[in-house]
């Protein structure tokens, strides 16, 4: 049974942003060539998206599917066929995701189609995150995608089950038959009542170690509790001595008796302590005093001194900054006269050049209007020489081949021939004397002599003369008739009146062709290139250049000017300028200089009038105010005012020293806390006696003692029946492993039918060889000349051809069985040799007669030739 897909249409699919179809797939052999970077292999990859990833997985898989950089939803509709139904898919991924499957049963939709595409296409539910080819079934290993046939693997568990119950008549062994699948249902069913798929354990071994840890948390439980119960009255009486000695030391006054002495210390010394204050405050406001009227003297002295040094530095700067006062307005005054010469320098220069360029432009008129006369009279000398030249190559063109005046000479001769042979043969008659009444073939007859090469009827009056020529002489006739005639052709086709005319007008024809090539000489000649016109050589630009000249005005005969002597002047000018430049950089270096030696001076002089006017300023201010008048006085009295708070300080500070307040309050602290902790530990006594009566109260009328042994026993029967239930499961573990040993030993067996298949394939490739398969019906090695060569060391070409024929044969025998196939190769071959690439492609084109095959592929060299079905993306 043949899978054949028939449409194949994507969007949002990856690169496949735009709605994409593929159509026209048929049965045999299928061949797509396209470039790098078209979309082949994603079109394999939205296929079996299509067929076997579930649409509503969003795993790395699926998110891949969606085109880079934007969010839609990916979708893939898929046209097939299966043992000649038609079928249909459509799946929708990530945004809206659905499925929807049509066939012979009708349309399904979710789940239920998802489970109809796994029973037709024979593929299980892929669980992994990233797409398990295994769980593809026979596509999975048909349908290759870029280098997956580049090394040679064994077929998954679905295919080689298929496979094995294809194989089992042949080796006859029921080791995965219906006996065996009804026995191993049997065990697997026991088995997954104690263990998972992975081996862990579940179902029974988890109730019965649930039961074991429930019984052993419950004794734990009992135990703790018969252990509290008897801790409970040991408790008890601990907390009942230790709440006597709580209340003994609670009686007990003394502490009370020393925290009233302490109170009444601590008003004395929070007294003390004010006064300490008060007088430390009393100091810092006296000090205060002195330090500002001390302060007050020290600025004014600081700025009588001040005002000093400044009157002097202002004195001095003034002094210098008039000696170089003179050297400043000297630099100015030199600076403008520069300025003036150079402007008057510039206005020369720029006249000179305005001269220079005027003159230039003079010449260059002139220049140019004496090379437009010249281009106009040859202008005139050109057109008279084309006209000539036309004229001759008119003649020229009249020239006769020499194979046509060939055949003028023989039409001539033969003219010439055929006349001799006429008079030859014919009858010659001649009349003299007066021809009156004489007529020929009844036309009067003229005097003369005349040939005859007809039969004609000459009549005499009443007489009648027949006068009959030689039979010969009609032909000669014909014959002169004709060459008559092709003569007078070719005469008219030529338009001449003979053959003197012919050759006369060949002697015109080569005179001219040899005055043409004189001509043209001469028309190069006239036209040569010309500088001051910008004119480019040859009669094509001259005829352009004066045709678009116009009637411009011939220049050069105004009074042209003595460039010599202008540019003297100019190069005159130049160097008065550039000397008067010099002059001006030198004035204007000379004034900086005498700038910069004035300008520190005139800062200074401005620095010490400023120095000056704040000195006088402060001075002014300190005396403006009040406690000037009375500052000495005033300074010497808050002196000894400082001096009698200092000492009145430190009768304060060793009062305050006698009784310190912050240690009487920590003594008082200290009585609190031990009072408040006392009380506090008499609560929590009481409170736990209490709790503890009543625990003794609740606890020790229940059976504890019994219970702990109840439960104990129940620990022990637990312990026995997990013990019972892991023999249980570990017989069922190794029951299940030795009939999965058996059946690896019968599958041995089945790799002669398998090896057989393939080599039919194989041997076409690699001639002589046997094949050695291993149990999971992978091939392992090649055995040529007698050396058994791995797989894994052969070539990749080899391995890649070897893949993709065992894949052959694993499809002939799931077609055997009726299983849905067809075999699809992205990039096959890539590493075959020409000679082993023509044959693989033979097998290919003959498997493509058994099932639907697809050739994914960039290189149109190889397959071009390839005879298919060409599919275009």
């Amino acid at each position: 049974m043949s899978l054949v897909i028939r449409r194949i249409a994507v969007e949002n699919f990856r690169k496949f942003r735009a709605p994409v179809m593929i159509e026209g797939l048929t049965d045999g052999l299928n061949v797509v060539i396209e470039p790098n970077e078209t979309g082949k292999s994603t079109l394999l990859e939205a296929l079996r998206a299509a067929f076997f990833v579930r649409f509503n997985t969003r795993n790395q898989l699926a998110q891949s599917f969606a085109p880079h950089g934007d969010a839609v939803g990916p979708e893939v509709e898929v046209a097939f066929e299966v043992d000649g139904a038609p079928w249909s898919v459509t799946k929708h991924f990530l945004r809206s995701a659905s499925v929807e499957v049509s066939g012979p049963q009708g349309r399904a939709q979710g789940e239920e189609a998802e489970a109809r595409l796994n029973a037709l296409l024979g593929s299980v539910r892929d669980t992994s995150r990233g797409g398990d080819v295994a769980t593809y079934g026979a596509l999975g290993l048909l349908w290759v995608a870029q280098t997956e046939a580049l090394s040679v693997t064994a077929p998954g568990q679905i295919v080689r089950d298929s496979v094995t119950s294809t194989l089992e008549a042949e080796v006859g062994s029921i080791m995965g038959g219906a006996a065996y699948r009804r026995v191993r249902d049997r065990v697997e069913a026991q088995y997954e009542l104690y263990w998972t798929p992975t081996g862990q354990k579940r179902g029974r071994q988890t109730d019965a170690r649930e039961r074991l840890e429930a019984a052993e948390t419950t004794a734990r439980e009992a135990a703790d509790r018969l252990v509290t119960l008897e801790r409970s009255f040991s408790d008890v009486e601990a907390a009942r001595a230790r709440l006597k000695i709580i209340q003994r030391e609670m009686a007990d006054n003394t502490d009370a008796q020393t925290r009233s002495d302490l109170v009444a210390s601590l008003d004395i010394a929070r007294a003390a302590a004010q006064i300490l204050t008060t007088r430390r405050a009393e100091q810092e406001a006296i000090n205060g005093k002195v330090k500002a009227l001390a302060d007050l003297r020290q600025r004014h002295d600081d700025a009588t001194q001040a005002r000093t040094k400044a009157d002097a530095a202002l004195t001095q700067a003034s002094e210098r900054r008039l000696g170089v006062a003179d050297t400043l307005s000297a630099a100015k005054q030199k600076v403008v006269d520069a300025r003036t010469g150079l402007d008057a320098a510039r206005t020369d220069r720029q006249a000179a050049r305005t001269a220079l360029v005027e003159g230039e432009e003079r010449i260059r008129q002139s220049r140019r209007g004496v090379a437009v006369q010249a281009a106009r009279r040859r202008h005139a000398d050109l057109l008279k020489l084309e006209e000539q030249y036309s004229t001759a190559k008119a003649l020229s063109d009249m020239a006769i081949a020499p194979k046509v005046l060939t055949s003028l000479e023989d039409h001539d001769r033969a003219v010439a021939e055929a006349l001799a042979v006429v008079n030859a043969g014919a009858t010659r008659i001649a009349l003299s004397g007066s021809a009156d009444g004489i007529t020929i073939d009844g036309e009067p007859m003229v005097l003369g002599a005349r040939t005859l090469d007809r039969e004609v009827q000459i009549r005499f009056g009443a007489a009648e003369l027949q006068i009959t020529p030689p039979a010969s002489a009609a032909s000669a006739a014909e014959v002169l008739a004709s060459a008559l005639r092709k003569r007078k052709t070719a005469l008219d086709d030529l338009g001449v009146v003979d053959l003197a005319a012919a050759r006369a007008r060949n002697e015109i024809a080569r005179d001219a062709a040899a005055d043409l090539r004189a001509l043209e000489a001469r028309i190069e000649a006239a036209t040569p290139a010309d500088d001051v016109l910008q004119l480019a050589a040859g009669s094509a630009a001259l005829k352009l250049f004066v045709a678009e000249l116009g009637e411009e005005r011939a220049a050069g005969e105004e009074e042209l000017l003595d460039i010599a002597a202008l540019t003297k002047a100019m190069e005159t000018a130049d160097s008065a300028a550039a000397r008067a430049e010099g002059a001006q950089d030198s004035a204007i270096e000379a004034l900086r200089r005498a700038e910069q030696e004035e300008a520190p001076l005139a800062t200074a002089e401005a620095r010490a009038a400023s120095d000056v006017a704040n000195a006088v300023s402060a001075l002014e201010a300190i005396e403006r105010r009040v406690e000037w008048a009375t500052l000495t006085q005033d300074l010497a009295k808050a002196r000894e005012q400082a001096a009698e708070a200092s000492v009145k300080v430190e009768d304060a500070l060793r009062d305050a020293s006698a009784h310190d307040v912050a240690t009487i309050t920590r003594k008082i602290e200290l009585i609190d806390a031990r009072v408040r902790t006392a009380g506090e530990t008499l609560t929590r006594l009481e409170t736990d006696i209490a709790r503890l009566e009543g625990t003794i109260e609740s606890e020790g009328g229940l059976g504890l003692a019994d219970r702990t042994a109840a439960a104990s026993e129940e620990v022990e029967a637990a312990r026995l029946a997990l013990q019972r239930i892991t023999d249980e499961a570990e017989t069922l573990k190794v029951l299940r492993s030795t009939l999965d040993a058996a059946r690896n030993e019968t599958s041995a067996k089945f790799v002669g039918p398998v090896a057989a298949r393939a080599k039919r394939h194989i041997e076409r490739l690699l001639p002589q060889c046997e094949l050695t398969f291993s149990e999971d019906l992978g091939l392992e090695s090649v055995i040529r000349g007698g050396v058994d060569e791995s797989c894994a060391s052969l070539s990749r070409g080899t391995q890649e051809q070897l893949a993709v024929l065992t894949r052959i044969a694993f499809a002939d025998m799931l077609l055997e069985q009726g299983k849905p196939v067809s075999l699809i190769l992205d990039d096959p071959l890539v590493y075959s040799d020409d000679a082993r690439l023509d044959t693989m492609i033979e097998i290919l084109s003959e498997a493509a007669t058994r099932m639907q095959v697809v050739l994914l592929t960039c290189r149109d060299r190889a397959f071009r030739h390839v005879a298919g079905n060409r599919i275009a993306l």
